[in-house]
């Protein structure tokens, strides 16, 4: 028996085969030749959750697909994050936007000028660089600390960078690529760093449904700082249900920023799906049984991943994230460049994420998504050891 044949199969995970997942029209199966794996864009290859689909199946019966409102997802998230963070922010100071993308790029522009600095830590999802850009504020880029156990934040750069000029500070919590999730303390030193440099603090928090039993997510709101109190959250159920065609988010504020979270003008909301926001408010109402039981199977892969790796490619360091169906791949060793993603493409026909996209710290790097089965996992990493054979 080889070592995915034993995973528990009673994950959403496993419900399609590949041919089944070929017929998809979404960016992750159409990007690539029929021949190429897909292992790159953060999209979940499982069924919607049975709650999800019959919120929307009820939708269209009525012909309901008109203009959206933000109706009772704003309760529906708070009573989530009560649940699962002990966190419940006021849902009348939230606002809706369409995805956690355009809601940082708004938050940003009502907290800062145009030409301010936004650190932001390195790698990095990469449309920060380029939406940050976009709306004209700069990117000071912040790298993380990477050592035997993986990465880490580097709180004394931070403090340089800080120090040297920021105006805001976008942080990703828990941080896509790498998977770390910030502790307590950590979060708490990072308040203080912020209040101390007067540096307003944007969080990214759309992974934190996907944390995995060994971390605990603290959202930066709830913390008793005034950093805290004048930050500004973006929150969605994408990631975790696989929503993010459907388009919504939350942008959630701070106490001391209800004001500038009250200015996100209606135009943006009407941006938002209706479809999205049926499908977050069931998700974050009736979707816990269906996430925990994809986070088993995940829990399963990133565990898998380290196994075959071992095996076939022990060159790659690899340290499993603490959240995220995203793993992190050190593929330096290997000898395939800046860009070892071009090879495994080129040469293996499997597609991850390329490195370098992620900022410096990500040559010779590669984003692995964990999210399917763990079938297509082991074909993917023997489609990478293939590349140097």
């Amino acid at each position: 028996m080889t070592s995915w044949e034993s995973i528990d199969a009673d994950t959403p995970l496993t419900a399609y085969d590949l041919d089944e997942l070929r017929r998809r029209r979404s960016v992750k199966w159409r990007e690539y030749e029929p021949d190429v794996l897909p292992m790159w864009v953060a999209e979940l290859d499982t069924p919607t959750a049975p709650p999800i689909a019959a919120a929307l199946i009820e939708a269209v019966r009525l012909g309901d697909t008109g203009y959206p409102v933000a109706g009772r997802l704003p309760e529906a998230f708070a009573g989530f994050a009560d649940r699962r963070y002990g966190w419940r922010p006021d849902p009348a100071a939230m606002r809706l936007v369409p995805d956690v993308m355009s809601g940082i790029v708004e938050a940003l522009t009502l907290v800062t000028e145009p030409g301010a600095r936004v650190v932001v830590n390195t790698p990095g999802y990469p449309p920060f660089f380029y939406w940050l850009e976009r709306v004209g504020r700069h990117v000071v880029e912040s790298p993380l600390a990477f050592g035997p156990d993986g990465f880490r934040l580097d709180l004394d750069r931070l403090e340089r960078d800080f120090a040297a000029g920021a105006d805001a500070y976008l942080l990703c919590n828990p941080h896509n690529p790498t998977g770390i999730v910030l502790t307590p303390d950590e979060l708490a030193a990072v308040a203080g760093l912020a209040d101390r440099y007067d540096v307003r603090v944007v969080v990214d928090e759309i992974h934190a449904p996907l944390t995995y039993p060994e971390a605990t997510h603290t959202p930066f709101a709830s913390l008793d700082a005034t950093a805290a109190a004048r930050s500004i959250t973006l929150c969605s159920a994408s990631k975790a249900w696989n929503l993010a065609g459907l388009k919504a988010a939350l942008a959630v504020p701070g106490e001391a920023a209800r004001s500038e979270v009250a200015r996100i003008h209606e135009e943006v909301s009407a941006g938002a799906g209706h479809f999205g926001v049926l499908a977050s408010e069931r998700a974050f109402t009736e979707g816990g049984e269906w996430l925990s039981a994809l986070l088993a199977g995940l829990d399963a892969n990133r565990l898998l991943l380290g196994t075959l790796l071992a095996e076939r490619l022990p060159e790659v360091v690899y340290v499993p994230p603490r959240a995220t169906y995203l793993a992190w791949l050190d593929c330096r060793a290997l000898g395939l460049g800046d860009d070892p993603a071009e090879a495994f493409l080129r040469r293996g026909r499997v597609a991850l994420s390329s490195g370098p996209t992620f900022g410096p710290p990500g040559r010779g790097f590669a984003r692995f998504n964990l999210g399917t089965s763990p079938e297509r996992v082991a074909d993917a990493v023997e489609r990478m050891a293939a590349t140097l054979t």
